[in-house]
């Protein structure tokens, strides 16, 4: 059955699968000998993590924090609001921020002010989808999977009032 709410594909499976291994041994590489700690922005990035750390052959910690800039709706209200925080310091620790999609860039601009202040060695973000167009803060973004169209992006983690989180692929919702 084809729900009419998912549009056109804009990442498929095997493009997925392939960018996150090379993204993956990447960080392995950058992060040889340091103590990492991967910091998953929930709900949206589990399942980007869970690809993502099965590639990272090094020794690594993760930890979750849960923000909400969307509520139910498809447009960011610009409020951030914390809804689960780290359970661990950060302080001296090399931290990678994985985010499922940069938009705006304002939750990701709160997050790197909000996780700089408690003195981490190091604070980078990987990113799998960015949207240039939608930019309004200009953010350093370390690793990025794919750039998007300016279209509202569901499946492999992202969402539309919690639904469409389990396609294998990344598609645009429509406007039915």
């Amino acid at each position: 059955m084809r729900d009419p709410q998912i549009g056109e594909i804009l990442v498929q499976p095997d493009d997925l699968k392939q960018k996150v291994r090379e993204i993956g041994q990447q960080i392995s590489a950058d992060y040889a000998e340091r103590d990492l700690l991967l910091v998953c922005v929930l709900k949206g990035a589990v399942f980007f993590l869970a690809d993502l750390m099965r590639h990272i052959d090094i020794p690594c910690e993760v930890d979750f924090m849960a923000v909400s800039s969307y509520g139910s709706e498809t447009d960011s209200s610009g409020v951030v609001r914390i809804l689960k925080d780290l359970d661990r310091p950060i302080a001296g620790r090399d931290v990678l921020i994985v985010e499922d999609i940069v938009d705006s860039g304002l939750t990701l601009q709160y997050l790197l002010r909000n996780l700089g202040a408690r003195e981490p060695a190091s604070l980078e973000v990987c990113a799998l989808l960015t949207k240039p167009d939608r930019r309004k803060v200009e953010l350093p973004t370390r690793y990025v999977g794919f750039e998007i169209p300016d279209k509202f992006a569901i499946g492999y983690g992202l969402d539309v009032a919690e639904r469409y989180r389990n396609l294998p692929y990344v598609a645009a919702l429509t406007d039915e």
